[in-house]
């Protein structure tokens, strides 16, 4: 196929997944064109002509089925790819609706994407044929890492322990310490492995539309609702829920999630039926919980309902004998998203790694690798080719040590960045998720 001029844009606002992207496009010789917000996407759509876009779900501005509604209604045929952390069933099946051509979830592999950009940009549908089909075996990496030191080797034995259990697991643990990858593994264990595993991000439903996300609704039950929709937990119907930042949910919605866990039963908004659900509850939080009783934030007894039993995540600086192992499963990783083949870390980067805080844990450890291995120019990582991590890009910082003024130095470190969000929450030394959750907590809106 002759790509060489093809055109993609790239709607993606983390600088170093973006960097990886249009890398991975000019090495297969596509012409990419890069953007962070919904909002310079439109423009680029409306001055130039594309062949294909990827956009992420999540950005700053707005998110990718608005992109995608936006397209929609202009009738442009562009065919776009959807790339996600936050792959669920039924953000994939909203965006099919929507018409994006397909749907991927990051980390990406560089070899199901090529097959998937070659199959948009030439209009056929994309079908992973089995390997003996195409020649030659394809090596899938594993996205499963246990680790050896004593703090995972305790909270596997905890998962082990009540996986095959109907007991709610409530998931502690700080951002980036992979408490999703522990209710996978949960759910993966259990005797509902092979029924629907569906995360919700508890951290981006609407006070409005939380009901509607999570118990559907009828059409016409109110001015937006132009069909009906299936809630999550009739989605996930004889499966598991994962609650991500379960803290986030309003009260109104907290009433009713209890309601439906003690009877076992949803009734969906504008509608006086109630449907049975059997479905498995395991919820995650970062935040103190009992803190959150005490200030009226979140309801006791729907806390004690849904922490039958508790698991802690360990922070990564809690298990230094596991950066070599997820620093090379990392490294292999990238190898696949760009084209490498970096194949060793030296000693010394080693060492670097194994000295640092990460404070992002193991999102900021895979981020650092997936940098180091694109801009090795052998096959080894060596310091230089790590994250200056003491001495950041950014050279001041509005850190949150005192929740005083937490709103205020959220607001200074946006004024200061223009509104860039990933930026502000670089500075703020917090992830772009937390950033968004407390924007919306002390209802701080960009002009």
């Amino acid at each position: 196929m002759n790509n060489s001029k093809k055109k993609i844009l790239i709607v993606e606002d983390d600088p170093t997944f973006s960097l990886l992207l249009k890398t991975w496009c000019q090495k297969n010789d596509y012409e990419p064109v890069a953007v962070f917000t919904i909002n310079t996407a439109q423009q680029e759509v409306l001055k130039n002509s594309f062949d294909l876009i990827l956009t992420d779900l999540r950005l700053p501005d707005s998110d990718g089925i608005m992109f995608l509604t936006w397209l929609k209604d202009r009738k442009n045929e562009i065919p776009v790819i959807m790339l996600t952390s936050y792959a669920d069933i039924q953000t994939a099946v909203s965006a099919m609706k929507l018409g994006a051509f397909d749907f991927m979830e990051k980390p990406i592999n560089h070899l199901i994407m090529k097959e998937k950009v070659e199959a948009a940009i030439e209009g056929r549908k994309f079908n992973l044929l089995p390997d003996a089909g195409r020649g030659g075996m394809r090596k899938i990496i594993s996205n499963t890492v246990i680790g050896n030191s004593p703090a995972a080797k305790e909270m596997y034995a905890h998962i082990r322990l009540v996986a095959p259990t109907e007991l709610s697991v409530m998931i502690f643990g700080e951002s980036g310490t992979g408490k999703e990858h522990v209710a996978k593994f949960i759910h993966e264990q259990s005797k509902r492995s092979k029924a629907p595993f569906i995360a919700v991000d508890c951290g981006v439903l609407s006070k409005e539309l939380a009901a509607s996300e999570l118990f559907g609704h009828l059409k016409g039950s109110f001015t937006s609702a132009i069909s009906d929709k299936t809630g999550v937990f009739e989605e996930a119907n004889g499966g598991t829920l994962f609650f991500d930042e379960v803290g986030n949910l309003s009260h109104e919605v907290q009433v009713q999630l209890l309601r439906t866990l003690q009877e076992r039963k949803i009734r969906k908004v504008g509608s006086v039926k109630e449907i049975a659900v059997d479905v498995r509850l395991l919820c995650a939080s970062n935040e103190d919980l009992t803190k959150a009783i005490r200030e009226g934030r979140f309801r006791e007894d729907l806390f004690h309902r849904l922490q039958e039993f508790t698991i802690e995540v360990p922070a990564l600086r809690h298990r230094v004998e596991d950066i070599e192992l997820f620093s090379n499963f990392f490294r292999e990783q990238a190898n696949y998203e760009v084209l490498k083949e970096v194949n060793f870390i030296s000693p010394e980067a080693l060492t670097i790694l194994k000295q640092y805080h990460w404070k992002g844990n193991l999102r900021e450890l895979r981020n650092a690798i997936r940098r180091a291995v694109l801009f090795s120019g052998g096959d080894t990582i060596l310091p230089e080719h790590l994250p200056v991590f003491q001495k950041e890009s950014i050279s001041f910082t509005f850190a949150l040590f005192d929740e005083k003024d937490e709103k205020q130095r959220i607001e200074n470190a946006l004024d200061k960045c223009g509104g860039n969000k990933t930026i502000a929450a670089k500075m703020l030394n917090i992830d772009r998720k937390t950033l968004y959750n407390k924007m919306h907590g002390y209802g701080i809106e960009l002009g």
